[in-house]
């Protein structure tokens, strides 16, 4: 998984995100509401680390949508056969905070 932030500020955050297929990212929780544009992809899956509840999504390049706090451990993973991408715009409630902080283990 790569991972890079493109610009910061106080209230602000915006990353970019790449997932190889099958390829997950960390287990986290969202704590701010988000935009996140997808850059390209076939699916994305949401599974929750508690309930092992898996959600499948089909996307693709140019889909955006906006995001509430998430405040349950979980990942995404690409579901699909090519790299998944997606650029997302963290709304950040207090300088200084961690967006998607890695859950312990």
């Amino acid at each position: 998984m790569k991972s890079e932030t493109i610009t910061e500020r106080t209230d602000l955050i915006i990353r970019r995100h790449v997932l190889e297929p099958s390829e997950a990212l960390p287990w986290h929780t969202d704590l701010c509401h988000r935009f996140t544009v997808v850059v390209s992809g076939e699916a994305l899956s949401i599974e929750y680390r508690d309930s092992g509840e898996v959600e499948t999504f089909p996307v693709h390049a140019g889909m955006a949508d906006w995001d509430a706090p998430e405040p349950k451990v979980h990942r995404g993973i690409n579901a699909g056969s090519i790299p998944y991408e997606e650029v997302i715009i963290f709304f950040i409630d207090e300088p200084g905070m961690e967006p998607q902080p890695e859950a312990p283990t």
